[in-house]
């Protein structure tokens, strides 16, 4: 177990360091802002939706390591996928990062997300891992409003 806590450790770290998709999207046709003031993160999700896929998307900001590598985690997963599968997508790593009695076999296809699994056991860092992925909610249910984990 403490081996796979390393891998995820080590994924949190690397997406943290140098995380993907980051910078601004010039054609983005959704932008959501978010910010958890509990901690300071405050991003910026810049989606391209075309038809029913989520094209292209990107984000910008700064928060504590969490926030920055699920952010950056999501972007890489999300990309190519339709609206609902994303949507569902959101469900499961809502279910993951806050469901008390969470089976860790639900998390087999979650692939990279799962590193964000252990935020869990830190109740005060759920809404860190969980802001870009309200934001992404928000870009993909059509909803203008910006997200606050307040």
């Amino acid at each position: 177990m403490n081996d796979l806590q390393d891998l995820y450790r080590e994924v949190i770290l690397d997406h943290n360091r140098t995380p993907r998709n980051f910078g601004e999207l010039e054609d983005a046709n959704r932008v959501v802002e978010g910010v958890n003031p509990l901690c300071g993160d405050r991003i910026t999700l810049y989606v391209k939706i075309d038809g029913d896929t989520v094209e292209d998307i990107s984000f910008t900001g700064t928060g504590c390591a969490i926030s920055v590598a699920s952010s950056s985690l999501m972007t890489e997963r999300v990309r190519g996928i339709s609206r609902q599968d994303n949507l569902n997508l959101f469900n499961k790593v809502h279910d993951m990062l806050t469901a008390n009695d969470y089976d860790s076999r639900k998390a087999d296809d979650l692939e990279k997300l799962a590193a964000l699994s252990g935020v869990r056991e830190y109740p005060t860092r759920i809404k860190c891992a969980s802001l870009a992925w309200h934001a992404l909610k928000n870009a993909l249910t059509d909803s203008s409003d910006n997200v606050s984990t307040e």
